[in-house]
């Protein structure tokens, strides 16, 4: 009986230390997990008391959420940002090329909102506005610790209205306002002819949706016209979307070249290469970059030259060393990282 009793004993705490070891070992693979879900729960907390005893009464949670979700990709980088429905929306439209706004491409650059580029014969290139010009207020506001999209929104708007925004230059003494009428930018992001001594000229104002087809078409109506060389412009060209670039390398190397990769935080990188379905163009070719050149017009201008296929003339381009991503999310806005 004592022999039964001591078995049962034995037993009952190897059972305990055996369930002891298993809840540590999960406590520890749960512990990153954990810690998110406490600082959540601080969340929670702050949410209730604002919606409880704020002064004035919060009706709507979604403003609060979406303003707590904008923090926290602020506290990333410059790039990462979230896009309500209806800038998610406005970002997908300016991919096709048509929006209604004064024509510029921003970001931020050494924490300031700085024009990428003005996009030509556009109301912002009309006025004036250049690559690399600080915008230091909207409308009056300044624009120091203003979320991208927040000021992408408000330079948006119907087009006949017009904003004012304050310019800081590097040639300018003193801030200049520019109030400037609001118009549809309509964009083909494809320019060409032939310049004299049969060198094709070819000028490239965004990577959009259309880029590959609207180059295709160029490309070809100068080899007709029995073009020796060509120039590719990618002065104050702010980019735009990934595939469009390779794409647009396509018509220019072999197949099978790498144009681009990318590494997160992962180890394991995605590569992108040429497949070269389409025809490619052996001329002799010169890239035109400036200050205003960023994003996919840097991933087109380093492959090329990588490969030797171009030689690369101009000013140094703007520096943006991060492919970005969009994702969708469940209730139409987006998440851009």
């Amino acid at each position: 009986m004592h022999k039964q009793k001591r078995i049962f004993m034995w037993t009952a705490i190897a059972f305990a230390v055996i369930s002891s070891l298993l809840i540590l070992r999960l406590n520890v693979a749960n512990a990153g997990a954990g810690e998110s879900y406490d600082k959540i729960k601080t969340f929670a907390e702050v949410l209730t008391l604002i919606k409880k005893n704020y002064v004035d009464e919060v009706k709507d949670d979604k403003n609060l959420i979406y303003g707590a979700i904008r923090g926290m990709l602020n506290s990333l980088d410059p790039h990462s940002s979230f896009m309500s429905p209806e800038m998610f929306k406005e970002m997908q439209i300016d991919t096709k090329g048509e929006f209604g706004g004064l024509g510029i491409q921003i970001g931020i650059k050494d924490n300031m909102l700085t024009v990428i580029a003005p996009i030509e014969d556009t109301p912002a290139f009309k006025a004036g506005i250049k690559a690399g010009d600080k915008i230091i207020k909207i409308s009056g506001e300044s624009t120091k610790d203003m979320s991208l999209n927040d000021a992408v929104s408000k330079l948006r708007g119907l087009k006949g209205t017009s904003v004012t925004i304050t310019i800081m230059r590097e040639d300018l003494d003193k801030p200049q306002d520019y109030t400037i009428t609001r118009d549809i930018i309509k964009i083909k992001s494809v320019k060409s002819k032939v310049l004299d001594k049969k060198i094709g000229y070819v000028k490239l104002l965004q990577f959009q949706e259309k880029t590959e087809e609207e180059l295709a078409t160029a490309l070809e109506s100068l080899d007709k016209e029995g073009i020796n060389a060509i120039i590719l412009d990618l002065r104050n060209n702010p980019g735009g979307l990934l595939n469009s670039a390779i794409d647009v390398s396509n018509q220019f190397l072999p197949s099978g070249k790498l144009v681009v990769y990318i590494k997160g935080r992962s180890e394991e990188k995605t590569e992108y290469n040429t497949t070269n379905h389409n025809k490619k163009y052996d001329y002799p070719m010169i890239v035109l970059v400036n200050e205003g050149s960023a994003s996919a017009s840097e991933i087109v201008a380093g492959a090329l030259q990588d490969w030797q296929r171009a030689v690369i003339l101009g000013t140094q381009t703007f520096g943006k060393g991060s492919v970005q991503t969009v994702i969708p999310l469940s209730d139409g806005s987006g998440l851009k990282r």
